[in-house]
């Protein structure tokens, strides 16, 4: 498995690459990449550690699986390729994204943009079976992004952890909330949604908020 992440990221991560755990991950995922359709493509699973270095982190946000449909995962959770139809979850966020800052629908669902202003996009499994969702839970990838979480919250400080939906609400338990802020909602998905969980939350523009109450400059969501 090629890891292919920010130089930066590497002192902070490898005791994680060399524990014997990931050893283990690794021959399973290049197994099922030999075997099967997986997502995303094998040069994009860091993808999230690629695009956002740790000097620049200002804000998390965590995912569970890639999609697991063709063109759409690309190591950026909830985030699409350019071109790609937009997932439900995804027109929610940019639906209130719209009425929380007033921007306009994006075009695009890539995330690239966000993940490169210091937002790491990151899912707790990265990477799944074409056309089977959760099919690469368990594996190994939960006890490495984890650690990511853990390392971040202990080295750094004023981090915005957005945690979406009871999946992500869980790894509140990793962050220390007096080094940190953590805003918590319902997840974008039309299930949580739909019953009043998700809209309303205006995480972008307290995330905005708290970054120039420390100086910092807004993210242009």
């Amino acid at each position: 498995m090629d890891v292919t992440i920010s130089e930066s990221w590497k002192p902070l991560l490898q005791e994680e690459f060399d524990a014997p755990y990931f050893a283990e991950l690794a021959d399973f995922v290049r197994n099922e990449y030999r075997n099967h359709q997986c997502y995303p493509r094998g040069k994009d699973i860091f993808a999230a550690f690629a695009h956002t270095q740790p000097e620049n982190l200002k804000a998390v946000i965590i995912g569970q699986d890639p999609y697991h449909g063709p063109g759409q995962a690309h190591g950026l959770c909830f985030s699409v390729q350019d071109g790609i139809a937009h997932p439900p979850s995804l027109i929610n966020i940019f639906k209130e994204l719209q009425t929380d800052v007033g921007a306009d629908y994006p075009k695009s669902g890539n995330l690239e943009r966000w993940a490169q202003q210091g937002v790491l996009l990151l899912n707790a499994t990265l990477t799944v079976r074409a056309g089977n969702a959760g099919s690469h839970q368990g594996k190994g990838w939960e006890r490495f992004t984890d650690a990511v979480i853990k390392k971040i919250s202990a080295s750094q400080d004023g981090i915005i952890f957005l945690l979406w939906g009871g999946f992500a609400r869980k790894k509140a338990s990793l962050i220390d909330a007096s080094r940190h802020h953590l805003l918590h909602s319902g997840h974008p998905s039309p299930l949580s949604a739909n019953r009043g969980y998700w809209f309303g939350n205006k995480h972008f523009s307290k995330s905005n908020e708290i970054l120039l109450s420390k100086g910092q400059a807004p993210i242009d969501w």
